[in-house]
């Protein structure tokens, strides 16, 4: 199993999104790379921590590669929108890609250059190694599937 952390706005509904793929075998929403120890949800938000909204994914790469993932993360996000996604403004809702496994970048690099030939303004998704990853609280956890219609901005059909 290989393990990636997905920053993409608000991590509800990119949680879910990557919950739905054949081969993501778990999910997790969390706060990543900030500077503050096990942060809540409220400190989070008042941007002064540093994290990002992220999902924890873990995934089969029998069944589906890191390209391909990747592939399908760069569909729900504009990566060319600094600390907002959809309605969400702060820098909580930054894009990122953060890898654990520093021979991922090669591939992580590779879908970079893809994208950058689609859009007319830089790309300014963050891609660093993961520093800290701290989980949310439980009721962040699976929260479009404890709430159906809940709020989310991405499209889950992408």
């Amino acid at each position: 199993m290989k393990e990636i952390y997905l920053a993409g706005g608000c991590f509800w509904g990119v949680e879910e999104y990557m919950s739905r793929i054949n081969g993501v075998v778990e999910t997790r929403v969390g706060y990543a790379n900030g500077i503050k120890e096990n942060p809540t949800y409220k400190e989070v938000c008042t941007g002064t921590t540093g994290h990002a909204e992220t999902t924890y994914v873990k995934y089969d790469e029998s069944i589906i590669s890191l390209e391909e993932l990747l592939n399908r993360f760069w569909r729900i996000i504009d990566p060319t929108i600094l600390n907002r996604q959809g309605p969400d403004i702060g820098n909580q809702y930054r894009t990122g890609i953060y890898y654990v496994d520093s021979q991922d970048i090669n591939i992580i690099n590779k879908t970079l250059e893809e994208q950058k030939v689609k859009y007319d303004k830089s790309i300014v998704t963050e891609i660093i190694p993961l520093k800290s990853f701290y989980d949310a609280e439980e009721y962040h956890q699976d929260y479009l599937k404890k709430n159906p219609g809940g709020y989310c901005h991405i499209d889950l059909s992408k």
